[in-house]
């Protein structure tokens, strides 16, 4: 697979150094350069590139108003997108705008070459699902990381690792294994941007990740809880209920840890334990 790429940023040494990175990445085609916002939209437009690797202060205009442009042109498909940056105050901002990756320079080959994986996993996706040729707007994958700051660090969560996510007024609460943290989102967006074969609401309150999920168990008196795999019980909504009996019906996804009588397993259907 070659991917067309092309390089935005706004200092010559920088985008040398890039360049000389990618010189052994044999997937990678350089198309062009730009250095400024004006040349980065006219090369992007005219050059149809697979990737932008772009640098988050451009002059003429920063990273998202070259990306909002190029989105209103819609006379090419907009690329995936890597940004490259020596701020880090920037990352939940170009994750909002669904960039693949967020290079915090100075980083290493290695690191590049993460992002390149990255990139090759997005497209292969995209061609594989057919998606169309449209703007900011358009349908992407679900995520597969959070990055927010917290307590004055930057914090990258693999969406995998997540157990479940709790409502708590304008936030949601993000709880994996070993640590909890407060996101100001509601929990509606953040249901729409999870992958729904991995995760499920269960309540107007909660979302659980189904690769965690023990059993569902009802109550003596008439409640409905899900039990995850380290015994925490969730509420479980009557309204949602269905929609969890919808999912229970489809195949078992690969790699969810599921239950039938009590005992945990995989490969088998998810039954209530009552």
């Amino acid at each position: 697979m070659i991917i067309r790429t092309v390089l935005a940023d706004g200092e010559h040494t920088a985008r040398q150094r890039l360049r000389g990175m990618l010189g052994d990445e044999t997937a990678i085609e350089i198309l062009g350069e730009s250095a400024t916002a004006p040349e980065t939209v006219e090369l992007v437009d005219i050059a149809k590139p697979d990737l932008l690797f772009l640098d988050v202060r451009m002059p003429g205009k920063d990273a998202f108003g070259i990306l909002e442009e190029l989105s209103s042109v819609r006379r090419a498909s907009l690329p995936a997108v890597v940004f490259t940056t020596a701020y880090d105050g920037f990352a939940s901002r170009a994750f909002e705008v669904h960039a693949v990756d967020y290079l915090l320079k100075p980083f290493t080959l290695e690191r590049l070459r993460t992002a390149i994986r990255r990139v090759t996993q997005r497209l292969q996706a995209q061609r594989h699902f057919g998606s169309a040729e449209v703007g900011l707007d358009r349908a992407v994958p679900y995520l597969d990381r959070l990055i927010f700051k917290s307590r004055g660090r930057t914090v990258f969560i693999s969406v995998s690792s997540i157990r479940w996510i709790g409502a708590e007024e304008n936030y949601v609460r993000i709880c994996t294994e070993t640590e909890d943290h407060l996101l100001r989102e509601p929990i509606s967006r953040m249901e729409e941007r999870l992958d729904p074969s991995m995760f499920v609401r269960v309540h107007r309150s909660f979302i659980v990740n189904l690769r965690h999920v023990k059993e569902l168990r009802s109550e003596s008196g008439g409640e409905s809880i899900v039990v995850l795999m380290n015994g925490q019980k969730l509420a479980m909504s009557r309204s949602y209920r269905s929609r969890l009996n919808e999912w229970l019906t489809q195949p078992v996804r690969s790699g969810a840890a599921l239950c039938r009588g009590g005992d945990v397993t995989t490969g088998k259907t998810l039954r209530y334990v009552r």
